[in-house]
């Protein structure tokens, strides 16, 4: 990927979409510092649907690790710690 500055960009930028349009990325830095990247929208769409599909696989592979393992019977509040907490949030929700 090729590197221009902000100020060449500024000047010739109708032959950087060219560029682009024919497929290729452009960088533009600003300072020596990478500060935007020029590419082609559907190349774009393409980076962020592999992304989405990376975060279904591992969502689907956590579903799959969770199936595998067996429910709690234990409840995960007792009956008298749920009750606490209940008059807790009303104590709270009375007092405003």
């Amino acid at each position: 990927m090729d590197t221009i500055s902000a100020s060449d960009a500024r000047q010739t930028l109708p032959a950087l979409l060219d560029r682009v349009e024919a497929g290729e990325d452009l960088a533009i830095s600003r300072h020596g510092r990478v500060i935007a990247v020029l590419v082609k929208p559907e190349r774009l769409r393409s980076r962020r649907a592999a992304d989405a599909w990376k975060v279904a696989d591992d969502l689907g592979q956590r579903l799959e690790a969770a199936r595998s393992q067996p429910l709690s019977v234990e409840p995960a509040l007792s009956h008298e710690y749920a009750e606490e907490l209940i008059d807790w949030i009303r104590d709270g929700r009375d007092a405003r």
